[in-house]
């Protein structure tokens, strides 16, 4: 993973240093609220509905187990004992005391994290493919040009105040699971025919309250012009993006307005008018980056690994049940993706204790290389587990109460913080997901219903991505009372689609008995227990999925 330079850590100090003041001046009354908001956003501080939350960046969801640590320690020391993860790779602290904040980026400096471009208007943290590097359908580990997109965006002169905030995520797989087309920038790294490491860019997605997936702008962009392209995209928009009125500032209106050609247009004058050496990425420039990500050595697995984890599987089904549920493929032969659900019962999805992390951390450090990804699902990922300690991850996982073997079921639901935490929010989510578990807590009948992605939202802003889940659902107000209504038939991967609505809200009562009425129609409709629930909808359409939930007409 990247290292921080003297430079890095010069910039970073420093600006823990400028905060501290701002902060100190805030707490004597030289600051108001207002004057006082800019400051703390551009440092990832917000303030909710019972006290302020920190954002924690963590650059392409890269991190390392003493960094995982330290955050498990401010999750001791400032907060209550626990930190949230967000579908943005990040890390959320919901309770910290003002005067404590500084300290805080203090700690994090000492570990090379920050809380930089997790708010405000400008690039945020940027994300990726989880399973970058490892995975077996890459054609290029993309994590190098993001850091190198991180570097060029931290503090850029001109785009520090966005008509809105801008989000980029990157893949280098042929199976999106970065969920590139409702980013404002997403960027698929694809080799052209003389074997050219370039970028395929998809321009003006994103969720919220106008959903769009997004265009494609250019089918190659090489990558040696990637910063000087993504320089012009967000410089056209900066100058042309609508800066009156919030709801049409993000950069999917500018591109519905303009149409993708004209906006093009003015992209490729930009990038040709401006374009020049200082921001090329040489090869070597690249190959320097590149070292930082290079693979870590890996032991050849004994075979007799495999027959062991074999005969570990056939005796455990409990362990057979998590293998299958939470591990992945490996491009190496003999190890694994091991996803850590931060999904079990009871546990508001995305939520790790301090004790947890601590015990995450030093997992990684004897069996995967030190090393921790977050993931876009509210996961966490070891990346390089091999097989003769896969049966021991797993026992260690379950002391810690992180293997619960749900990973891409109906409980492995996203979820935003709702109107427990948000000051946006019109109704709750956390407790609609602790409900759902109660409901769908025997693990053969969850499995019977196969892959599902379910997302909750607790208003429009759609931080729990309802518009993409195969089952959606987004909280409203009406007349002060919480209601839910269902959309069906979203998906943010390849296949991407926006979910549609399928009738009236239910009232908070009403709702989980509906989701359990649709899964029962899901299973009677489908071909076969292996059809997923995306599947089955689109053959079906919405008419079955409508009349069986709305039972009373």
């Amino acid at each position: 993973m990247y290292r921080y330079t003297p430079t890095d850590q010069r910039v970073v100090d420093e600006r823990v240093e400028q905060f501290r003041d701002q902060v100190r001046r805030r707490l004597s009354g030289e600051l108001s609220e207002d004057e006082f908001r800019p400051l703390r956003l551009m440092n990832g501080l917000y303030l909710q509905r019972h006290a302020y939350m920190l954002r924690v960046a963590i650059p392409y969801g890269l991190m390392s187990s003493d960094q995982l640590r330290r955050l498990a320690h401010i999750a001791r020391t400032y907060d209550k004992g626990y930190g949230h993860f967000t579908t943005r790779q990040n890390i959320q602290y919901n309770w910290p005391e003002l005067e404590a904040v500084p300290e805080i980026l203090s700690d994090l400096a000492e570990v090379e994290m920050h809380a930089i471009q997790t708010s405000g208007n400008c690039i945020r943290n940027i994300t990726c493919d989880h399973l970058a590097g490892v995975a077996d359908d890459e054609v290029v580990d993309p994590r190098p040009y993001c850091e190198l997109m991180r570097q060029w965006s931290t503090f850029h002169p001109e785009f520090s105040y966005l008509p809105r905030k801008f989000k980029l995520a990157f893949t280098g797989a042929s199976t999106d699971r970065a969920a590139i087309r409702f980013h404002d920038i997403g960027l698929q790294a694809v080799l052209n025919d003389a074997g050219e490491v370039g970028f395929k860019v998809f321009v003006g997605g994103g969720l919220g309250r106008t959903p769009v997936i997004a265009e494609v702008l250019r089918d190659f962009v090489p990558a040696e012009d990637l910063l000087g392209y993504t320089e012009s995209i967000l410089r056209v928009y900066n100058l042309e993006g609508d800066r009156e009125n919030k709801y049409k500032a993000r950069i999917k209106i500018l591109v519905r307005r303009l149409g993708i050609e004209a906006f093009a247009e003015k992209v490729e004058a930009d990038f040709a008018a401006t374009y020049g050496d200082h921001l090329r990425l040489t090869p070597e420039r690249i190959d320097e980056m590149a070292a930082f990500f290079r693979p870590r050595p890996l032991a050849a697995v004994d075979p007799a690994a495999e027959a062991a984890l074999a005969q570990a599987t056939a005796a455990s089904p409990a362990f057979a049940h998590w293998r299958r549920q939470n591990t992945v493929s490996h491009k190496y032969a003999g190890y694994h993706g091991v996803i850590i659900s931060l999904k079990a019962p009871g546990i508001a999805p995305g939520d790790i204790t301090a004790a947890q992390m601590d015990g995450v951390a030093a997992l990684a450090d004897e069996v995967s290389g030190a090393e921790i990804r977050a993931l876009h699902s509210q996961n966490l990922l070891l990346a390089d587990v091999p097989s003769d300690r896969l049966f021991e991850t797993w026992e260690v996982l379950r002391t810690l109460r992180l293997a619960t073997a749900n990973v891409g079921t109906l409980t492995d639901a996203i979820c935003c913080p709702g109107l427990d935490f948000c000051s946006l929010a019109n109704a709750t989510s956390i407790p609609l997901v602790h409900e759902l578990n109660e409901r769908f807590n025997d693990l053969d009948r969850l499995y019977a219903l196969g892959h599902v992605t379910l997302k909750i939202s607790g208003c429009i802003n759609a931080c729990g991505h309802h518009h993409v889940g195969h089952i959606g659902i987004l909280g409203i107000d009406r007349r002060g009372e919480e209601y839910y209504q269902i959309m069906l038939g979203g998906s943010e991967s390849d296949d991407a689609a926006l979910g549609e609505f399928i009738g009236r809200a239910f009232p908070r009562a009403d709702i989980v008995p509906a989701i359990e009425r649709l899964l029962t129609v899901y299973v009677k409709v489908r071909t076969s227990p292996e059809e997923r629930f995306i599947d089955t909808y689109r053959r079906v359409g919405v008419a079955p999925f409508k009349e069986g939930t709305y039972v009373d007409g």
